[in-house]
């Protein structure tokens, strides 16, 4: 204790040097958990849209299929355009368990986003729809009258934003269309919240798409049925047949070389900071040349020069892990609201999860990395002869 309490008044008496030493310390461990969270957070997100994308294979028109399937997970426009027939050669598989086509259709409106303008996005749906996703319930209303009726199911989220209830009107900007609103979808937390669906014909005729669909989702029997299904349907001309599982994989594998790149810039950062670690304790110990010569003249061994020096190092990098944590913490949301603007795609939920565990672990890297950086210093300061550090410190 009585080391301790040496070591801490020996860093109050630089109180700048050693706060600027302590924080570079927290934005090192800040970066790291910043990053480690991130990539958890990302890949829960990933994996937790895709399943509840509700199926397991996706057929749409011949183009990129990981651009394809990203287009789908966001619920945006730009898929190509295949025919229905499709749908009617797949429907009766005896592999298939479960099957739905979707239109998917951009619209302009000029009056979104407080007038700015903005995209609307109309999804045509068949009542299979529900099938591939029973967790969807409905907040108010139900199902469309008819197959043909004119009226829409919004999501939550868009239905929040329209201000929109049962029984109101929606007008299609430029299609000269007014359909009812029949239901509004509880909150799933997936790109469906943000959709407005109407029945599968409805949306053909009204975009002019008769007999069109952007995709079909399918749920196998087995699934390892998949490969053989892929190649059954690999002549059908104008269709590609993507595996979900095999895009989850990809762009996991995607992360993972990001990953090398953000843990190399973690490390550098940390690097950084052990090398100002290094240096503040060393100017420390050469400031207090005189001082440790003393102390060892009046029988103060190797260990406990040492042990005090290794100790003042091990503080300041246990206060720059806590302040880094915090630091995590407090920028989380930040962090997440501008990786939300640079990335192309970005999953549901929260990008950045930091977890205890991942807190208690950087917590105790830098308490590592505070018993390492104090090595060379303290051995520097326990190897001083008390005669030469007297008069080299006058």
């Amino acid at each position: 204790m009585k080391s301790i309490a040496i070591a801490f008044k020996n860093l109050q008496r630089k109180k700048i040097r050693s706060f600027l030493t302590v924080g570079g310390v927290g934005v090192a461990v800040a970066v790291l958990v910043s990053l480690m969270g991130f990539d958890e957070g990302y890949q829960r997100g990933l994996r937790s849209d895709i399943d509840k994308m509700g199926f397991q294979v996706l057929i749409t028109a011949k183009g990129c299929p990981y651009e394809a399937a990203t287009l789908m997970l966001k619920g945006g426009g730009g898929l190509r355009y295949m025919d229905q027939e499709v749908y009617s050669k797949i429907i009766n598989d005896p592999r298939v368990a479960a099957i739905t086509p979707q239109l998917v259709h951009t619209v302009y409106d000029p009056d979104k986003n407080n007038g700015q303008g903005g995209l609307a996005l109309y999804m045509g749906i068949h009542r299979s729809f529900l099938d591939l996703k029973p967790w969807i319930k409905f907040k108010s209303g139900n199902w469309f009258s008819q197959d043909d009726a004119e009226e829409v199911i919004m999501g939550y989220e868009a239905a929040e934003f329209e201000q929109r209830s049962i029984g109101d009107k929606i007008f299609i900007p430029g299609i000269e269309k007014i359909l009812t609103v029949a239901g509004i979808f509880e909150r799933t937390g997936t790109q469906d919240d943000g959709l407005i669906f109407l029945p599968l014909v409805t949306a053909q005729n009204i975009f002019g798409l008769p007999d069109q669909l952007t995709g079909i989702g399918i749920k196998l029997k087995e699934i390892s049925q998949i490969a053989g299904f892929e190649e059954d349907l690999y002549d059908e001309p104008g269709i590609q047949v993507i595996s979900m599982a095999e895009v989850r994989g990809t762009i996991f594998n995607l992360i993972s070389s990001a990953k090398v790149m953000t843990n190399s810039i973690a490390i550098i950062a940390i690097f950084v900071a052990v090398i100002g670690v290094v240096n503040t304790i060393l100017m420390s110990v050469f400031e207090r040349t005189k001082e440790i010569g003393v102390m060892k003249a009046i029988g103060a061994s190797r260990f406990d020069i040492f042990r005090i020096i290794w100790i003042e190092t091990t503080l300041i990098c246990v206060w720059g892990g806590i302040m880094g944590n915090l630091f995590a913490i407090i920028a989380a949301r930040l962090v997440e609201h501008m990786l939300r603007g640079i990335l192309p795609y970005a999953p549901s939920g929260h990008l950045v999860v930091i977890t205890g565990g991942l807190l208690l672990s950087s917590f105790m890297g830098a308490i590592i990395m505070g018993l390492v950086a104090g090595i060379y210093p303290a051995l520097r300061a326990s190897s001083m002869r008390p005669i030469e550090a007297i008069r080299r410190g006058e």
